[in-house]
Formats: structure tokens, C-alpha cells, sequence
């Protein structure tokens, strides 16, 4: 006789998969749990493959006809950048360059900083990717850019701009527009560029000029370029042709392969944006994953304590404790199995969907296909599968234990609580999370001791849950008595039945809104520590700014500080430049300004020294940069420019705070035999005795508009505008964590719902003796509220404490002062969705409780 493959399993796994068949229903919050948290990783993924391969790909095509690339060898890098600034390579090279053997072309390569005016009058990106011009080169194969439209700019004043930025700005050919480079350029469009057939580079902007004006505009003086481009004649390999360039080069000049600068190129991207935008996406999933772990883990807990009686059978019949285990993990693997096999569609799925949608909210996904690795689909899915079994081992741990004796008994209902030695515990993780936090921020400040007692904090708070789940949800649910009467009532004693649960349950909805509440409060100590420091270090009226949250624009022109100045209602005006050179050999960001004006509008706190006398060979330095480098007032220092020159600084004066100022500040004098493309990225302005600030904006709106118009703020106005990054990035935090709060959602839901099945000869039972089928559903839905509020509580308080420890952490870990702020309004509206979600949790089940039969529901065993 023939086996059917079904009596070939072990007898575990067959009385597995039937109850899995028979109780579908129960593991659906499971499911979506898994799935929703493997989607959420496996799209990130690869989203983050197919955009690196994508702009792999796109550099790779808009470099081809580069073979080698000439430039500076030595780059200045300062701290917190991934690029560093080269000197400029002469174009006189050219000529050297062309007589190589085996080079077909040479052009110079002059770039910049330039921005586009839209035809509404604002400027053209500006908030993170750079916006730059520089001159059109007329070899295509040399340009990485193509002409798609109109044609090369031939005459000053005519340019060619991607059409990716033409369209953002309302711009099309024969337009007449403004460049800021920083000093405002009229321009007129003769032509649309594509860059390797997209419409740019992300959102790069680019203008292309003729040669003669990208010198005159783009460089300190004639005959510079970042780069040379050449390409190679037939038969002339990358490498051969930087073999034979290298031989010819003067010395601090070097030459790389077309290839290199690609990667090069890519890498920049990789870095700056690709790394970051993943590795952000990849903590969100992290936190999802976190989420579901508690959901699916108070889903078999339950299933467990229901199937007291049906292990009991099994052990009764001959069942061993490890068969019993076995089985329950037999059903885990299962709904991980499946549930991951679908997260890695839905997250292929949501990946193909992000590069649909990206286009449309002005963000170029390079077009390609999904690149799929075996990285971005093994680890979702082992992620998955770990997370639901690791999930599922306690319960199935517990399930092996079940005495044969517990058949004899009625079905066990997990009313378990919370016992000594758990409160101990809790105690003790709680005081420890609390002494290294102290120790990580205050006393001896540390990142890692910081972050380790904020993790104990959290385990803290979830081992202490059902320990003080009883009294809260007592204090919580007291008012439900009065205001609800007896489903009230009802209500929190449900609550109270089982604290374990109810604190596990409200565990997952507690991490979702502490990291909502961390962030609400980080967000909040940036903007007052940025309201703190202008109000502290900026004593002026009104500034003239650029974008501060990003890196683009092209900065303000050096002459409108003085332009600013001469008028009658101005006291004082002064723009704060910037520049880059090695200090004693480390790369350091200067501010390039007039030191006198610069201590009459900044409060640059105690000054040892003078900064009246700085002249072309003097340094000011902040007072924690002159201990870190060992110097006072005096001495001499070796700054080392981007133009290869060496020089010695005085250093005549130390000044306490550097917010706004910098901590190296070098004059105009100074600076001006090694600047390049000369830019200020603020200046302050003060009024006379008298003028009003309303009067006064007017007449340096009035001097502005003729620099490319930029916004002039009022001190306040400048403080928000420099904060206002931080509302866009909690916006994105708000709804990447709502994936989160959505996974412990359906754990609240997924919990009553068995607690229904649990419950249902009571439920039965109080629709019996009266209860109507609102007051069935009104207590359920209350309880449902009473978890969602625990949980919220612990969320809002622990997030407000991580929030605090980040903030103390961030203060310490640099010179700035970080403001702590506690923002009310926005924690109480996360406390009321918090609470108004969990109703909306419990009107699934409520529905499903007011639906049972009566006479079926008294009868059930």
C-alpha cells in the first residue's frame, strides 16, 4: 500500500499544520507583522542596489568618452566633509596635454557654484544637492552633459542648463533669467542638456557657460580649471594614457583614468547621500522589526495558555516535552516561512513602486531595472525567520512544560503576573540604565556609555512592564467607572486580568512611540538650541542668509556686505565667507570676514587679545581650538592653502565662542592670494539709533535685490528658517515610524481577538444576564483604549528621557551648547493619536465579540 506524502511527516508537524489550518485567524496578526517588517527591509535593500547600480551606471555612460583626468593631487578635507577642495590646474596645460602621444582631445574643465533663478523669482534647488555651473564643453564625447534642445552657448551671457532644472524653475530656451554665481549674471537660455539621457544628475543643477565667462565669473582669475578632460585616440587603453600624461605633469599635479574619476563620482554620491538615506531607512525597519517581535511573541503566549488543555492531551497520550516544543515551533516556522516569502515580494514590490513615484515628487530614480541581489533578498528573509521563531521560543518553551495532569483541569487562561523577582530585576536594570546614563552625559562624557544605558533604559522599561502595567492601568482606568459605568468597569478589570499580556501587548505600542517622542524631542532641543545661539551670539537686526539646511546654492556675492553698509540707516554690516586650508597640517574650515564689525555684531564672548590688527598674516582662534592645538596669543601657526602655498600665522587674539563665527577667522587681506570662487554664507546688519527694523529690512531688501534678491530675515525669522530642515526631517520620521506604530497596532488588535476567543463562554455569559451588544463593544473597545494608553505613557516617558540622554550626549560630544526642550503640544497630539489609534485597534474585535451567538457562546467549553 501506498503512503500519501502527509503520513510520511512526523506526527508534530502534521498536528501543526492541521491546527494552523483550523486557526488561521489567530496567526493573521503574526503574519502581517512578519510580512509588513520584511517588506519594509527588503525594499530598502533594494532600493538602495538599484540606486547605486543606477548611478553606476549613469556615471559610467556620461564619463565614456573621458579616458583620463588631469587635476591637483593634494585635496584640503575638513572635518565633517567626504570631499575634499583641490587647487586649480592651470588651462595653459591644455596645450602640454594635446601633444601627448595617443591624445585625441584635451579640454578644461571650469566648475563652480551658480544658481538659477526660477521664472517666479526663487532660486532653483539649493536645499541639499549643489547647484552648479561651469563652461560647456564643445567635445561631446569630453562633456558629460548632451545636448538635448536648442543649441551651445556661443556669446557671453548664454548658457545651457539641464533640463531636469529647467523644468523645476519654468524656464525653457530664449528665456532670460538670473545666475547667481554669487554675484547676480543676466543670462539667456539657448539650450536643454541631459545628463547620460536623464534630465540630471538626481537634482544636481547645472549651468553651462562659455569658456571666457566661466573664467571671469567662476574662478579668482583667468587661465584656471578644476580639471583637464582628455580623451584617448584609437588603440590608447585608460591606463597606458595616464602612464604617458603622468610622465609630462608638473609636480603636484596627477592624472587618473576615466574610470576611477566614475567611481570616484559614485562614490561621492554613495557617500553623501545612497549610505545615509539606506543605512536611515535601515533603523526604521529595525524599529519595525522591534515592534513586531513583542506582537508575535504575545500572539504564541496566548495561543499557548489556550492550548493548555490540548498539550496536556498530547503529553497524556505519550507526547514528549520536546515534541510538544517542537510542534509549536513547527507552527512558527511556518508562519515565518510564508509570511517572509511574501515581505520579500511586497518589498521588490515597494521598491518598484518608490521608482515610479520618485520621478513624480521631483526626484530623478534613474531609470533601470530592480537590481535583486542575493544579499537583499537572503537577509530579509533569514531576518524574518529568526525574528518569529526567536519570537516563539519562550511560548514554545512553555508549552513543552504543561503537566499531563492540566487535561483534567478547565482550559488554562494565562493569568499569570508579575512576580518578585521580576520587579527586582526590573529595579536594578532601571537603577543601572539610570547611573551609566549619568555617568555617559554628565560626569564623564561618553557616546557609548550613554547608548548603552539607553538600551538598558528600554529593557528596563519592558521588564518592569507588568510590574507596574497593574497600577497604571488602575489609575488609568479609574475614571472609566464613573464616565462608562459597568462596560467601563469591565473594561480595566479586563485590562487587569493579566498583567503580563496587557504589558506585553502594550510593550510594542510603547517603542513605536517612544522613538515618535525621541525625535519630537531632539527636533524641538535643535530649534531652541539654534534660537538659543542666534539670540546669544547674534546681535544684529536682520542677516542676509543662503539656505542653511543643505549644501547647495551658490552663497552671497562679497560686495553686498559694503553695498549694505553705505546705506543711511545702516550702522554696521558684515559678511562671514568662508574658506578651507591645513592648520599645522589638519584641514580646517576658515571665516573669511572683517574681525573688527565681526566682534560689533557677534557676542564672541571673552577675547584675549586684539582683533582690531589681524591683518594678512593674522589668525583668531576659539579658545577650545587654541587648547586642542596648544597655541595662545602670539604664537605662530602654518596654515597650508588650497593653492599649494605655505604661510605663517600670528595668532593675535582667542576669542570664547564660535556658533556663528567659526573657529579660525582671517581677513579679506588675507585670504584673497589663495581664494578661489569668493562666496559669504551670511552677513549681519545693524541699524542706526532710531531706524526701525521694518525700515530698515525695506532699505537692505532694497540693496539685496540687486545681488540675485536673497531673503533678508529679521533675527527671529533667521533662527526658524535655520531650523526649518528639522520639521522636513521629522515629517519623514513621522511617517517611516507610522509603519511601526501600524505593526504594534495590529498586535493590540490580534491580542483581543484571541482574548475574545479566550473569553467567550463569559462573553456569553454577560450577554445572558443583560449586557447589550454597545455595551459588548464599548467594552471592548475601552480596553483596547486602557492598553493603547499604557503603552503610549511608557512610550512618552521613555522617549522623552532617550531624548534627553541624546541631547546631553550631543552637548558633550562637541563645543556647541545643545538646549534641552520639552515641546508639549506636540507630545500631548502624540498621546491623543496614541490613545485615539488604540480605539481604532479595538473595533475589529469589538464587532467580532457583539456578533457571537449567545446560546453558542454559553455552551462552549
Amino acid at each position: 500500500m501506498t503512503t500519501t506524502p502527509a503520513r510520511t511527516l512526523p506526527p508534530t508537524v502534521r498536528i501543526s499544520l492541521s491546527a494552523l489550518r483550523a486557526h488561521k485567524r489567530r496567526f493573521a496578526g503574526t503574519f502581517l507583522a512578519v510580512f509588513l517588517g520584511v517588506a519594509f527591509l527588503a525594499g530598502t535593500l533594494v532600493m538602495g542596489d538599484t540606486l547605486r547600480a543606477s548611478f553606476d551606471t549613469m556615471f559610467g555612460e556620461a564619463t565614456s568618452g573621458t579616458d583620463a583626468v588631469v587635476r591637483s593631487a593634494d585635496a584640503i578635507t575638513t572635518p565633517g566633509e567626504s570631499e575634499g577642495v583641490r587647487r586649480p590646474v592651470p588651462t595653459e596645460l591644455v596645450r602640454t596635454v594635446e601633444q601627448v602621444p595617443g591624445v585625441a582631445a584635451a579640454a578644461p574643465d571650469i566648475q563652480g557654484a551658480g544658481q538659477l533663478i526660477a521664472a517666479d523669482g526663487d532660486p532653483v534647488g539649493g536645499q541639499g544637492p549643489p547647484t552648479l555651473a561651469g563652461n560647456w564643453i564643445t567635445d561631446p564625447k569630453l562633456n558629460p552633459y548632451q545636448l538635448a534642445e536648442g543649441r551651445a552657448p556661443l556669446r557671453s551671457g548664454e548658457v545651457v542648463v539641464n533640463r531636469g532644472a529647467a523644468k523645476k524653475g519654468g524656464l525653457s530656451i530664449g528665456d532670460t533669467t538670473v545666475l547667481r554665481t554669487p554675484d547676480p549674471v543676466r543670462v539667456t537660455i539657448v539650450g536643454l542638456a541631459t545628463f547620460a539621457g536623464e534630465d540630471g544628475m538626481a537634482q544636481v543643477t547645472f549651468t553651462g557657460m562659455t569658456r571666457a565667462d566661466a573664467e571671469n565669473y567662476l574662478t579668482a582669475k583667468p587661465g584656471e580649471a578644476a580639471s583637464i578632460q582628455v580623451r584617448a585616440g584609437p588603440g590608447v587603453g585608460q591606463k597606458e594614457l595616464v602612464d604617458r600624461l603622468t610622465s609630462v605633469l608638473p609636480k603636484g599635479v596627477e592624472a587618473i583614468t576615466g574610470q576611477e574619476s566614475a567611481e570616484e563620482n559614485t562614490e561621492m554620491i554613495s557617500s553623501r547621500f545612497l549610505t545615509v538615506f539606506t543605512l536611515f531607512l535601515l533603523v526604521f525597519s529595525g524599529v519595525a522589526i522591534l515592534v513586531a517581535t513583542f506582537s508575535i511573541h504575545n500572539t504564541f503566549a496566548i495561543v499557548v495558555a489556550q492550548r493548555t488543555r490540548e498539550n496536556a492531551l498530547l503529553r497524556a497520550l505519550g507526547a514528549s516535552r520536546r515534541q510538544v516544543t517542537a510542534a509549536t515551533l513547527v507552527e512558527a516556522t511556518a508562519v515565518a516561512v510564508t509570511a517572509s516569502m511574501a515581505g520579500l515580494a511586497g518589498g521588490i514590490g515597494t521598491a518598484a513602486g518608490l521608482q515610479a513615484l520618485f520621478p513624480a515628487i521631483g526626484f530623478p530614480f534613474p531609470e533601470g531595472d530592480l537590481v535583486i541581489s542575493l544579499l537583499s533578498m537572503s537577509l530579509p528573509l533569514a531576518v524574518g525567520i529568526v525574528v518569529c521563531l526567536g519570537s516563539a521560543l519562550l511560548p514554545a518553551v512553555r508549552a513543552g512544560r504543561t503537566a499531563p495532569l492540566a487535561a483534567l483541569r478547565e482550559t488554562a487562561v494565562d493569568r499569570s503576573g508579575a512576580s518578585f523577582v521580576r520587579a527586582v530585576t526590573g529595579a536594578g536594570l532601571g537603577a543601572l540604565a539610570i547611573a551609566m546614563t549619568l555617568i555617559g552625559v554628565l560626569v564623564s562624557p561618553s557616546l557609548w556609555l550613554a547608548g548603552l544605558g539607553a538600551v538598558l533604559a528600554l529593557t528596563a522599561f519592558v521588564v518592569l512592564g507588568p510590574v507596574a502595567s497593574t497600577t497604571v492601568v488602575r489609575i488609568l482606568g479609574g475614571p472609566l467607572d464613573r464616565l462608562r459605568g459597568v462596560p467601563g468597569g469591565l473594561a480595566r478589570r479586563n485590562a487587569l486580568r493579566s498583567p503580563k499580556r496587557t504589558a506585553a501587548t502594550a510593550s510594542a505600542l510603547m517603542i513605536g512611540v517612544a522613538v515618535v517622542s525621541l525625535f519630537t524631542v531632539f527636533g524641538a532641543s535643535l530649534k531652541a538650541t539654534m534660537d538659543q545661539t542666534v539670540s546669544r551670539s547674534f546681535a544684529g537686526d536682520v542677516a542676509v542668509s543662503t539656505p542653511s539646511f543643505g549644501a547647495g546654492g551658490s552663497g552671497l556675492s562679497p560686495g553686498l556686505a559694503p553695498a549694505i553698509a553705505q546705506r543711511p540707516e545702516v550702522a554696521d554690516a558684515v559678511g562671514l565667507g568662508r574658506g578651507v586650508a591645513e592648520v599645522d597640517g589638519k584641514g580646517r574650515a576658515l571665516t573669511v570676514t572683517d574681525p573688527v564689525t565681526l566682534s560689533r555684531l557677534f557676542d564672541l564672548g571673552d577675547i584675549r587679545g586684539s582683533l582690531d590688527h589681524l591683518g594678512p598674516d593674522g589668525i583668531a582662534v576659539t579658545e577650545a581650538e587654541a587648547d586642542r592645538q596648544g597655541l595662545k596669543t602670539g604664537d605662530t601657526t602654518r596654515l597650508t592653502f588650497t593653492d599649494g602655498r605655505q604661510e605663517n600665522f600670528t595668532v593675535r587674539a582667542v576669542f570664547g565662542r564660535s556658533e556663528l563665527a567659526g573657529e579660525y577667522v582671517i581677513t579679506r587681506a588675507a585670504w584673497a592670494p589663495h581664494r578661489t570662487q569668493d562666496s559669504d554664507t551670511l552677513i549681519a546688519v545693524s541699524f542706526k539709533d532710531g531706524v526701525s527694523t521694518a525700515a530698515g529690512k525695506a532699505a537692505v531688501e532694497q540693496v539685496a535685490a540687486r545681488y540675485g534678491d536673497p531673503d533678508v530675515q529679521t533675527r527671529d525669522e533667521y533662527a526658524e528658517s535655520s531650523a526649518g530642515g528639522i520639521d522636513m526631517m521629522l515629517t519623514l520620521v513621522y511617517a517611516l515610524l507610522a509603519l511601526a506604530v501600524l505593526i504594534a497596532l495590529l498586535g493590540i488588535a490580534n491580542t483581543l481577538t484571541l482574548a475574545i476567543h479566550e473569553r467567550t463562554r463569559e462573553l456569553g455569559l454577560l450577554r445572558a444576564v443583560g449586557q447589550t451588544r454597545a455595551q459588548l463593544r464599548a467594552m471592548v473597545r475601552w480596553e483596547s483604549v486602557l492598553v493603547a494608553a499604557l503603552g503610549t505613557l511608557g512610550g512618552l516617558v521613555l522617549g522623552g528621557f532617550l531624548g534627553w540622554v541624546l541631547v546631553r550626549a550631543a552637548d558633550g560630544a562637541g563645543d556647541s551648547a545643545f538646549a534641552f526642550a520639552l515641546p508639549p503640544a506636540q507630545l500631548v497630539i502624540v498621546a491623543l493619536v496614541g490613545i485615539a489609534a488604540g480605539g481604532l485597534a479595538g473595533l475589529r474585535p469589538a464587532r467580532r465579540a457583539a456578533r457571537l451567538d449567545v446560546l453558542r457562546a454559553i455552551a462552549t467549553d
